[in-house]
This record gives C-alpha cells, structure tokens and sequence, in this order.
C-alpha cells in the first residue's frame, strides 16, 4: 500500500508498505483523507524529534475495516474521524477526565508498519499518511457518514486543537476580548472557538494579509496585518487599549509569545499553541504578571476526543462550525512534496492528502 514515510533526510511516497491486522482493543482504519498538519513538517526539519523510520499523518478519516477482540463502539463500514491521542482510559489522568495527559499517550509509539523487512514507527499512535492503518479503538470516533472525507480529516487535531483550546483550556466566555496570533489551521479554529464561545471582539494577527478574509469568515471582528506596523502590540491595542482577556500564540515563536504575554489585560492568559523548536527559551517580564495573568501551555485542545469530535462533527451538521472551508487544497499522496511546500509557505490553510 501506499504511504509517506521519513527516515531521515526527506519524506518520501512510497508504495509498498505493510501495515499488521488489529489486535485486541484495535480497530483497522482504510484512510480516505488525512490533513497535513505543520507538526507533521516539524518532523521532517526535526523541531519535534520523533525516532525514525516513521509514517508521517496525524489527521484522519476513514472506514473502519476490521475490529480487534474488545472493540464494540465502532464496526467494519462505519465512518471514523481519528484522534492522535491513544489514551488509556485507566490511569489517573483519564479518570480525572484529562485523557491528553494520560502518560500512557505520550513519547511511547509502536511499530505496526513493515517495509523491505524492516519495521516503521507510527506518528502520534496514528500515522494517517498510509492507505490503511491500526489505531486504538479510543482513537476511532464515529462520525455521520454525509461529513466528506476531507473535512471529517481536520476534526481530529486541527479542530480539536484550536477549537478546544479556546472552549476547554482558556474557557472563553461571552464578552471576552481574544487576540489570535497565526491565522493557519489552528488558529482559525482558535477564532471559531471564540465565536462559538460568544467572544466580543477577536482581533486576527497574521503577516499574510492574504489571509484577512478568511480570518473574518471564521470569526474575527478585526485583523491587524503584522507586516504593515512598526509594533503589533500597539495595533491591537488600537481596538483593545486595556490588552485581551485571552491571547493565543499559534505560530511557534518566542518572540510572539512575548508578544502575547505583553497584550493581556489584567486576569488575562496567553495560551501557547504554536511548538518552537524543542529547546527554545521565551522571556517576559514577570512584573507583568503580578495582576493575574496566566501563561498556558495546551495540549492537544485539553480535549476528551470521545465526546469533543462527535460534538464538533454535531456542531459542523449544524452550521455552527466551520470545516469545509478549512480544507484549501485536495492533493493525491503522490503530490505530497507540493502539499508540503505550500504548507510550508503559508499558501494554504489546510492542505488535505486523499488516497
């Protein structure tokens, strides 16, 4: 079958790969699209050290192909949106209802994949970029079958993600004044969070003033472009003199999230999406915080994919959330070198590989 695959100079589609049969408490997954996602690239240039050779993709549907001994919730033909969290569902983390910190979850993957005789990690317990794969039958959330493929693909992380962020960790609340910093994937998601959420002003802040459109079709009330100003805190002050009840760094850089830091307004929190290269240092000046302010890391959305993808698919049925205007770009996997380019450069929002 067909994948892509990183061994460790460049990712590559190659078209022989195996990948094993469910085992209990597994379900078996025929991808039909998977959306590529900058942490998939962080693989690749190595700001997320991941052991290799890996198949890439964490960010996909599919149909559910067979069923591992246990595994009652989905069946063979159902719809499925997957999540990169493969939790265990017995610690104490999942019992407190936080299954993202489960640690059974993080820096474990396995290796269910073949190739020339050799073995090949997952990514993200998921690996979505492969024609077929084998996940966790907690990752595998059943979806109405009239969502398409490509936009049922970005539910399971970048929707989650930002969505989540803005819902579940920031807890964002009607009235509250929200700066979103990085207008890709997550951070529009971020933006229709705060929507969703009842935010009064979301002001977008992105380089590209390409992308004001479609921040404003998801949610934004005003966008600054950051390559226009001398000093972008001063322009969102403009509309937000007192700083944001909630500023979200979507980009990675240590320089933005300082950035959000200095927007806040008292009992405001900055909330970091964005992954810097693993040892990045940010600063700020802690004075600043004296009067309630909050930094927050936040991962995966602080979601429970179980209940959050069916939501999210619920709310997309109902026209409250955005997803097809997420997907920019349908690639076939063999044009995968393009897809990552234009990611790359910020010329799509979300670009999805189908098989």
């Amino acid at each position: 079958m067909r994948g892509v695959i990183f061994e460790g100079e460049r990712a590559q589609v190659v078209g022989d790969l195996e990948v094993r049969g469910p085992g209990p408490g597994e379900v078996q997954v025929g991808v039909r699209a998977a959306g590529l996602c900058h942490s998939d690239l962080s693989v690749i240039d190595g700001t997320i050290p991941f052991p290799r050779p890996v198949v890439l993709g964490h960010e996909g549907a599919g149909v559910v192909e067979a069923v591992g001994e246990g595994v009652a919730h989905v069946a063979p033909g159902d719809h499925v949106a997957l999540s990169t969290i493969a939790n265990c569902g017995t610690c104490a983390e999942c019992g407190r209802g936080r299954p993202t910190m489960c640690r059974h979850a993080i820096g474990r993957p396995e290796r269910p994949f073949t190739r020339g005789g050799g073995t090949l990690y997952n990514f993200a317990a998921l690996s979505a970029f492969a024609e077929r794969t084998v996940v966790k039958a907690v990752q595998a959330v059943r979806i109405p079958e009239d969502i398409p493929f490509p936009s049922a693909a970005l539910i399971g992380c970048g929707v989650v993600t930002g969505v989540g962020a803005a819902l579940n960790r920031a807890k964002v609340d009607r009235g509250d004044s929200v700066v979103v910093i990085g207008t890709g994937g997550i951070g529009l998601n971020v933006i229709q969070g705060a929507r969703i959420a009842g935010a009064g002003e979301i002001v977008a802040v992105d380089a590209n003033p390409a992308k004001e459109g479609v921040a404003r079709r998801f949610g934004a009330t005003r966008f600054v472009d950051a390559s226009a100003v001398d000093d972008t805190v001063a322009a969102v002050r403009e509309t937000l003199p007192d700083g944001a009840d909630h500023a979200f760094e979507c980009v990675g850089s240590t320089t933005l999230i300082r950035q959000a830091v200095d927007l806040l307004d008292r009992h405001g929190q900055a909330v970091l999406l964005g992954v810097p290269p693993a040892d990045a240092e940010a600063s700020f000046r802690v004075s600043a915080m004296y009067l309630d302010k909050s930094i927050l890391g936040c991962r995966y959305g602080s979601s429970r994919p179980q209940r959050d993808i069916a939501l999210y698919a619920d709310l997309y049925r109902r026209e409250r959330l955005l997803l097809d205007e997420l997907v920019t770009e349908v690639y076939p996997v063999e044009d995968f070198d393009k897809a990552a380019d234009d990611a790359h450069h910020g010329r799509v929002a979300r670009g999805v590989l189908t098989f």
